[in-house]
Formats: structure tokens, C-alpha cells, sequence
């Protein structure tokens, strides 16, 4: 059997690598009409998935929503797959590396990537895969997500508009610092925020490359759509997370710490404290 063909051709790599981490890039890609991705193959992925890691909704939402106002579609898992082109719904599979044959199959395309990202950031770690499927004109809100993040477009088409990730007017250090704890992905919403965006135009075979926790709006243009978000944590992404979390503890005693810095900064100081007070912490409560 011959070697399967390469998702990402090498003017892709090399547009990653002239931008990774800190700045979204548009790629190009390869993965469409990949038969893992096939509309029967998602329905029997998500009917053995653990139902936590399936969700789905009403996708006919505003930019900005509290998650508890989201409504559900009242449909099941199948039903909202089968009838996603008229439904008015969104779906993502998480964690599709729990089945083996998604997990070899998120592997084999995140090592295409890694010689473009390890100099920069490291070894890939905790790579994790999400399948998305949208109605047309589907909506997710304006929100973050905690790691380095390729989102291939495989059908339909839409509209990332990505934000500035250290952009404190757009999620101050306390919005970051619950995030960290495990608040919910979405954020607060501003008009006044919309100028701050820079929207990327997703077709069939384009991919972007999304920053460590920049915020970001999407909206199906063209639909019903498919996307597979490959993603990885590096040693970095983990210290500016830690950091954030020692920013909670200082800020609860009344002091008013500064940010974490982004890449290149490395955050050293505030996350071998918070290691170390974790370390105690678990120790503690082990002898308790």
C-alpha cells in the first residue's frame, strides 16, 4: 500500500512557520473527501463517543450569548447529524483521539506540522481533535480556546474573524483567570470590539491557524459545513496558563498583578510559583 498523500504541502509549512505562534495564517490543505470524514463515518464516531462529548445546539445565535441561554435543537445525536442541512444547528465531536483509528489519523496529520512548530515552541503535547458540523448560516459565538489550533475546512465554507490575543480590553486578566479554573469558552461581547477583528475567509481545502487563546467569532457563509480542528499544547501555552493562575491567587489577597507576557516571553517566574504551590497544595490535601 502506498503512503497516503501529505495534508499540507510545503508552501503551507512554510507560510506556519513564518508566522507561528502568535499571528493566524491562512493554509492550504488536502484532507477533502477523506473517508473518516464522511457524513456515516461522523454518525457511527458520535454514537460511540461518550455523550459528554458531543455537543450540539441551535446555531441562530448573536455574536456574543451567554452560554446558558444557548438553546438546544431538541434533536438527537443522529437526527441532527441527518438533517444538519435544514436544521438550523451546530455540532463538535471532542477528543476524537479516544478512538484509535481518529487518534492514528490526527497523529499522522499534526506530525506534518510538528517540524514547523517545534524550534518555536517546543514538542507538540496533548494533541486533541474536534469535528464541526454547521447549518448554513450557523453562528458560534465569540469565544477561546486554550490551545495552538488548525482548523481545516473540508466542506461548505465560512468566516473566522480572529481578535488580538493579548488584548486585555477584549477578555481582561479576571476573565482569563476564570477560564483557567473552568469557566466557559465565551466571552463578553462588545460592539465596539467588532474594528478589532480580521476576518479569514474558510472555503473547502483552506485551513487558518489559530493563536493560543485569541478570541475569535464564526459564522457558516456557505453551508451546510464540515471542519476538523487539529490542536497541541506546548511548554509555553502551559507557563502563560500557569502564570494566569498564580495572577488569581495574588489577585484574590487585593493585589493587582500585571498580565502574563506572550510569546517570546516565557513567564517563568509566576509559573515555577504557582508549580510549586500546586505541588504543596496536592501535597497537603494527600496527607490531610
Amino acid at each position: 500500500m502506498s503512503d497516503p498523500l501529505p495534508v499540507f504541502a510545503d508552501a503551507a509549512l512554510a507560510a506556519l512557520r513564518s508566522t507561528y505562534p502568535e499571528r493566524p495564517v491562512l493554509l492550504d490543505h488536502d484532507l477533502g473527501g477523506h473517508p473518516l470524514l464522511s457524513r456515516p463515518a461522523l454518525t457511527e464516531l458520535a454514537l460511540s463517543m461518550r455523550p459528554v462529548d458531543v455537543e450540539y445546539n441551535r446555531a441562530d445565535l448573536p455574536v456574543g450569548i451567554d452560554p446558558a441561554d444557548i438553546p438546544e435543537n431538541g434533536l438527537g445525536i443522529v437526527e441532527t447529524l441527518e438533517t444538519i442541512d435544514t436544521n438550523g444547528s451546530w455540532m463538535v465531536l471532542k477528543f476524537i483521539e479516544q478512538n484509535p483509528v481518529y487518534r492514528e489519523f490526527l497523529h499522522e496529520t499534526l506530525a506534518e506540522v510538528a517540524p514547523a512548530v517545534r524550534d518555536v515552541t517546543g514538542e507538540m503535547l496533548k494533541l486533541e481533535g474536534f469535528i464541526f458540523v454547521s447549518s448554513p448560516g450557523a453562528v458560534t459565538p465569540f469565544h477561546m480556546d486554550p490551545e495552538h489550533n488548525i482548523l481545516l475546512q473540508i466542506e461548505g465554507a465560512k468566516t473566522m474573524t480572529v481578535f488580538p490575543s493579548a488584548d486585555e480590553e477584549l477578555v481582561p486578566g479576571p476573565a482569563h483567570e476564570a477560564f483557567h479554573k473552568g469557566g466557559h469558552r465565551n466571552l463578553d461581547w462588545r460592539e465596539e470590539f467588532a474594528e478589532k477583528g480580521e476576518a479569514f475567509a474558510l472555503t473547502s481545502g483552506k485551513a487558518l491557524y489559530v493563536p493560543v487563546k485569541a478570541p475569535h467569532w464564526v459564522q457558516v457563509t456557505e453551508g451546510p459545513a464540515l471542519s476538523l480542528s487539529i490542536t497541541w499544547q506546548s511548554e509555553w501555552a502551559y507557563r502563560e496558563m500557569y502564570a494566569r493562575e498564580m495572577n488569581a491567587a495574588l489577585r484574590s489577597i487585593g493585589l493587582k498583578p500585571s498580565p502574563p507576557g506572550r510569546f517570546p516571553q516565557q513567564n517563568l517566574a509566576k509559573s515555577f510559583a504557582w508549580r510549586a504551590i500546586s505541588k504543596v497544595q496536592r501535597t497537603l490535601k494527600g496527607a490531610a
